[in-house]
């Protein structure tokens, strides 16, 4: 195991920005972690966990610490379970699971990053979350280098949650998830615009959903594709937000608003959620707007990307200003989505 001085980290990021990491490992093995843990003790260094970089905004000084991208590879399954790598990249566990008729991921599909990122903020897209399949994550616990495994429950998951996120944060490693699907399962199709663009067909396959799944990310910049500059982005930047239903007919009794269109859905505990992508579009943000070398995706608006050669305090105005514009028109917060390093 190499430990490297002062290794740039926007090549290791979808948005491609952020300044090096003072030290930089790989660690392809959990005895590769221990070494790392080791290693950040002796020199009392913060340690930050990377995977696939899809959800990560670095700052421009970088991070003065240990950066450890998870490697650790490997797919099994038994029956319908798979127990997979955190460092496998998930979109080609995906197809697995479609390829062999496993259904409970397939609306997940073209999502990037690793399969170790998917239950510590619990990804969901089109009527999915991991939540549903995620039997059991193991982990080392960075304060002791001991392995831990967490069953569902444990994870304590919620919208775009979970402890690997919330409450310990930081505090341990993902190693490895497994999830448990459903053979000759049929498709979630719980989401309207997926059950709008498929084809016609009155019992999709797995393989159709996520094919559709795929051009619908496509069309909004969401997919990596090479040569795209839509594509310089880290997804979704704002979440969603869950307000009291005071709020969401506040907000839809605003005058000025496309209130006929605005989307609303049901969430526990009569709370709801709205959609961030319509709030910024009605407080004047449009697709495509820049500022400086940062920008709104021309496909969508929840997607901040970098139009070429951007500073991470780029995208922090940018945010900054979507932000502002959408709490003075309706005094919503947008909570940011990547985790910001440095």
């Amino acid at each position: 195991m190499q430990f490297q001085p002062q290794v740039p980290l926007a090549p290791y990021t979808t948005l491609g920005v952020g300044g090096p990491a003072r030290w930089f490992a790989e660690a392809a093995s959990e005895d590769d972690i221990g070494e790392a843990l080791e290693f950040a003790r002796q020199r009392n260094l913060p340690l930050f966990v990377l995977g696939g970089g899809s959800n990560l905004l670095v700052a421009d000084a970088g991070y003065d610490g240990l950066v450890l991208h998870i490697a650790l590879r490997g797919v099994e399954r038994q029956g319908d379970i798979y127990r997979a790598g955190a460092g496998e990249d998930w979109d080609a566990l995906v197809a697995q699971a479609v390829a062999e008729n496993l259904a409970g991921v397939e609306c997940l599909s073209g999502i990037p990053g690793t399969v170790g990122g998917t239950p510590v903020q619990n990804v969901g897209a089109y009527g999915q979350d991991v939540a549903e399949t995620v039997v059991e994550v193991r982990a080392i616990e960075a304060g002791t280098g001991k392995a831990v495994i967490f069953s569902r429950e444990e994870c304590g998951f919620s919208y775009r949650r979970s402890r690997f996120n919330g409450q310990d944060a930081g505090k341990y490693i993902l190693t490895s998830v497994s999830y448990k699907l459903r053979s000759d399962g049929a498709p979630a199709l719980k989401y309207p615009e997926l059950r709008r663009s498929l084809p016609d067909a009155s019992e999709p396959s797995l393989a159709q959903v996520r094919e559709t799944v795929k051009k619908i990310r496509r069309s909004k910049g969401m997919l990596l594709v090479a040569g795209d500059p839509d594509c310089h982005s880290a997804g979704s930047f704002f979440k969603n937000p869950i307000v009291d239903l005071a709020t969401a007919d506040r907000v839809a009794a605003i005058p000025g608003n496309d209130t006929a269109n605005m989307p609303r859905y049901p969430e526990s505990q009569g709370r709801v959620k709205l959609s961030a992508a319509w709030l910024i579009e009605q407080a004047g943000i449009a697709k495509g707007f820049t500022l400086g070398r940062a920008g709104v995706s021309s496909r969508h608006t929840l997607a901040l990307i970098n139009r070429g050669g951007a500073a991470a305090a780029e995208l922090r105005a940018l945010r900054d200003h979507i932000r502002a514009a959408v709490e003075e028109r309706f005094g919503v917060w947008l909570e940011q989505e990547p985790v910001m390093l440095g």
